[in-house]
């Protein structure tokens, strides 16, 4: 195990946008949820409803998850382009110069084949929105907070030993376990 640090100006929980485990961003772990294919076919999904700007399908795809995931630009206009040179997509410049993409009748097929695919994509989209949803509940979100308060108020301090950091992470290990059980 680790020596305990003893500098209460380092952050031991990280909150939202910092970095987490393994250097890793809440972010990061997002997007590993979807690989390339996946959001391939979340943005043909989209785009077999009506035809969209690249800013309209991050939108959409957004939506879906109830704003927990939003594909990066970085994602979605390579993948555009890409979709483009299949003849998934076929794209069209409107007055503003933006280009509107509208899927081509390769991309519904391949929507189709992969249908199977789009299915466990949009359910993991889906799980991110009910996960945002109850983890907004005012009191949720107040344990939540006293939780990592009273973590970090411990670990701050510089008297934490080794059994000390043994007792915590084996409490933390027991709520982890009784929370997925209920």
């Amino acid at each position: 195990m680790k020596t305990p640090i003893n500098n209460a100006d380092v952050p031991l929980i990280f909150s939202h946008g910092e970095k987490g485990r393994g250097g890793v961003s809440k972010k990061q772990r997002r997007e590993k949820l979807f690989d390339a294919n996946d959001i391939r076919l979340l943005m043909l999904s989209v785009l077999e409803t009506r035809p969209a700007h690249g800013y309209e399908l991050i939108k959409a795809i957004e939506d879906r998850s109830g704003g927990e995931y939003a594909p990066s630009p970085g994602i979605i206009y390579p993948n555009l382009t890409l979709m483009e040179e299949m003849g998934y997509i076929d794209a069209a410049e409107n007055s503003g110069g933006k280009k509107a993409y509208r899927l081509a009748d390769a991309g519904r097929g391949f929507l189709h084949e992969q249908r199977e695919t789009l299915v466990r994509a949009d359910a993991r989209l889906h799980g991110l929105a009910v996960l945002a949803n109850n983890r907004a509940i005012p009191e949720i979100e107040r344990a939540i907070h006293e939780f990592r308060v009273a973590l970090n108020r411990r670990l701050a301090r510089e008297d934490v030993s080794p059994e000390t950091l043994h007792t915590i992470i084996a409490s933390l290990e027991r709520a982890a376990r009784e929370i997925e059980k209920s």
